[in-house]
């Protein structure tokens, strides 16, 4: 438990950080599922162009923000690039 008033603030903030930071790595796993079932479709190219749009634009967005690693975000965008050229 807590015992100064900075420690009580700081519990507060990493429950309020953790919470957002849930909500942004669950978008980002779905988005992945999404691209990963239309390129095993492979049927609509356009809606998996948009959906790869999407899934890099969230990746590198979680990656300046330290939410994860650049060379995570890196071959995210390198296996989505291949689900798009072929």
């Amino acid at each position: 438990m807590a015992n100064t008033k900075s420690a009580i603030k700081n519990n507060r903030k990493t429950i309020a950080r953790t919470l957002h930071n849930r909500s942004r790595k669950t978008r980002i796993k779905t988005l992945a599922k999404k691209v990963a079932a239309l390129a095993a479709d492979g049927s609509d190219k356009e809606a998996l162009k948009a959906a790869a749009i999407d899934y890099v634009s969230a990746m590198d967005k979680a990656a300046k923000t330290n939410l994860v690693h650049n060379n995570k975000a890196s071959r995210a965008k390198a296996s989505v690039a291949k689900y798009i050229a072929g």
